[in-house]
């Protein structure tokens, strides 16, 4: 038999001819996640942010102090300020209105050349431009040198010239912009989270001193006004509310040096854990940076010059940074004129000038403060040594476990099946609720790459204990070495053994309390793995919906509700409470199946609220957490009785 030749079809040219250029905006409609990081609810939040931040950056200089947000009925968002007004002359390049290009072209704006802003939380200039490239249709209006000017566009196109459309009374000035989100790119719908949006607007009111900022939900007929004269210091004594501070006044410093100007409030409290919150140009910078380093190395060497100085410590005694962070809740903010965040989330300050400006600042101005304050330096010099003397009991205490091989990564805990998979970014360690869960995903995992780890009863709350108790625990001791990492000044992420942690426990009361002590353990001492997106949370089904031979699995009230229409009312329905009730083959088909499960991927978007719903939660003061539970008792479902 003659062999057939067969033609390979002719390749389409790669030339100028193929390379696309996109024209204004349409590049930003074309990918848009590229510019606000996703087209869900967050990105959605994002929009309302870049033309807040606007309003913002002209507070910063000095140029505004009221700013309104109003959501519409419609879904529509305004919002005005008092500022200054976008100037609406034109621009010497492109022979049209200065506005008109603010809005239309990517990197235009005024804080680029250094004139427009001394202080900017926009770094990239794409804030307003992009808001109109991805709104249905979107409204500025500026009131500027007494008259009022007024422009529209659809999907980022103007619709006409700026136009003068009246006057306005002599001392009326500011912009205002709305706009309505184009739901063919946020196909999820415009559903704003008045919460969310209210925890910025109440933390951008505190690190801006003398900001009111007024949100409007007419949606929910709901207002809230944020207004806070003492600034970050208020900011300090609301992060404290729930906790019995050492000393009654924080400490507070604002000075302006060369590099920036540096502005740190910071108050201890009688917890066990470290509350320190960082801003650059009032972004919150969750990964920390030069500024971070600063305000550490400073605390560290004025606590200890102090200490030595008056007495408190003997000869080669020494308190480490965690010491004197211990109970501390601290923020940090600085304004420079051209901060450098590494990563497209801003989350990290890369000045590295400022470092020494922060440890300047606080150096001089703490040292003066214990100095003026003896009795408030003898309390938190005592809380420090405390601190000491409890750290020093946790290094015997991990010593004396890593001789029995409790912390040592070559002697791992006999409760956990391992995987065969060495390679961290390929494996997977399960956290499962119990000897029965663990057994059922001991049988039903994929060996190769899932490690289980079954945990017996409820672990120890880290939010009341220090480390030295916590490394008495053995659930907490056993996760820890099987993990990698270690905690405290020994904690390595690069040692993490696997590179997917899932938290799987019980879909009850039981199981959401494990689940959420679990997380407060990671928030608290591990934080940075859940930075690194590491840690995550299974989705085992409510339901089994079966009729004969067809059955289903369903993970909410509303999948229930369709799979019931479809199979028919006299389809049988369990309710899954336990992940032990289901058998290994269930287990890995619902839950742990890499092709079929869900797993929900734990995000730290805002750390203030983060810490504060902890503290709240698993913190030792309990009129808080009363009131939260009769607050939302009515939103609770499948509650076991």
């Amino acid at each position: 038999m003659a062999a057939t030749a067969v033609k390979t079809p002719k390749a389409p040219a790669y030339d100028a001819s193929t390379i696309q250029v996109l024209e204004g905006l349409e590049a930003v409609r074309r990918r848009p996640g590229m510019y606000i990081g996703s087209t869900d609810q967050r990105g959605l939040h994002h929009l309302v942010r870049e033309i807040a931040d606007n309003s913002v950056d002209e507070a910063l200089g000095g140029h505004a102090d009221t700013i309104v947000c109003r959501i519409g009925v419609d879904g529509s968002v305004t919002v005005s300020d008092n500022g200054r007004g976008i100037p609406v002359d034109k621009h010497s390049k492109t022979n049209t209105s200065a506005l008109e290009v603010i809005m239309t072209v990517l990197h235009a704006g005024g804080k680029f050349g250094g004139g427009g802003y001394k202080v900017s939380g926009g770094l990239h200039g794409v804030g307003a431009s992009v808001v109109n490239a991805l709104s249905e249709w979107l409204t500025v209006e500026v009131r500027r040198a007494g008259k009022r000017y007024r422009q529209e566009y659809r999907r980022g196109v103007p619709t006409g010239p700026v136009k003068a459309v009246g006057k306005v009374e002599d001392g009326d000035h500011g912009t205002t912009t709305s706009f309505l989100a184009d739901t063919g790119v946020f196909v999820a719908g415009l559903d704003y989270d008045f919460d969310l949006l209210a925890q910025w607007f109440r933390e951008t009111a505190y690190l801006t001193k003398g900001l009111r900022l007024t949100l409007i939900d007419d949606r929910a007929d709901r207002e809230m006004t944020f207004f806070f004269e003492g600034g970050i210091v208020s900011f300090v004594r609301h992060l404290n509310r729930n906790r019995s501070a050492v000393h009654d006044r924080p400490f507070y410093v604002s000075r302006e040096v060369p590099a920036c100007l540096v502005e740190v409030a910071l108050q201890y409290n009688d917890s066990y854990g470290e509350s320190t919150h960082t801003f650059a140009n009032n972004i919150n910078t969750a990964d920390g940076g030069s500024h971070l380093s600063g305000f550490k190395s400073a605390l560290t060497r004025t606590i200890n010059e102090y200490a030595k100085r008056n007495g408190f410590l003997k000869g080669d005694e020494t308190l480490s940074g965690e010491d004197v962070r211990e109970g501390l809740t601290a923020i940090v903010s600085v304004k420079l004129a051209e901060p450098q965040f590494e990563g497209q989330t801003k989350g990290k300050l890369g000045n590295a000038e400022v470092a020494g400006a922060v440890q300047t600042v606080v150096n001089d101005a703490l040292g003066a403060y214990l100095e003026e304050n003896p009795q408030t330096a003898k309390r938190i010099i005592e809380k420090c040594i405390n601190a000491s003397r409890a750290r020093e009991a946790a290094r015997k205490a991990r010593e004396l476990v890593q001789r029995k091989g409790g912390l040592d990564s070559f002697s791992l805990p006999g409760k956990l099946a391992d995987c065969t998979e060495r390679d961290p970014a390929r494996a997977e360690l399960y956290i499962v609720e119990g000897d029965s869960a663990g057994g059922s995903a001991k049988q039903g995992r994929d060996r190769r790459f899932q490690a289980i780890l079954p945990l017996r009863g409820k672990i120890l709350n880290v939010e009341k204990a220090r480390l030295d108790k916590m490394l008495q625990s053995n659930e907490i001791r056993t996760l820890i070495t099987a993990l990698g990492t270690s905690v405290g000044e020994q904690f390595d992420p690069s040692k993490l053994r696997y590179h997917r942690i899932v938290i799987m426990t019980d879909a009850d009361v039981d199981g959401s309390h494990i689940r959420t002590l679990l997380l407060t353990f990671f928030f608290r001492h591990l934080e940075q793995l859940i930075l690194d997106g590491h840690v995550f949370i299974a989705q085992p089904p409510l339901y089994r919906v079966k009729a004969g031979k067809e059955e289903a699995w369903v993970y909410t009230e509303e999948q229930r509700a369709a799979a019931i229409e479809r199979l028919g009312e006299k389809a049988e329905v369990q309710r899954y409470k336990g992940l032990g009730e289901m058998n290994p083959t269930q287990l890995w088909e619902t839950t742990m199946d890499p092709v079929k499960r869900t797993l929900l991927q734990v995000r730290i978007d805002d750390s203030v609220d983060a810490d504060e719903t902890f503290d709240m939660l698993m913190g030792s003061a309990v009129p808080p957490r009363k009131k939260f539970i009769q607050t939302h008792a009515r939103e609770v479902q499948n509650l076991d009785l």
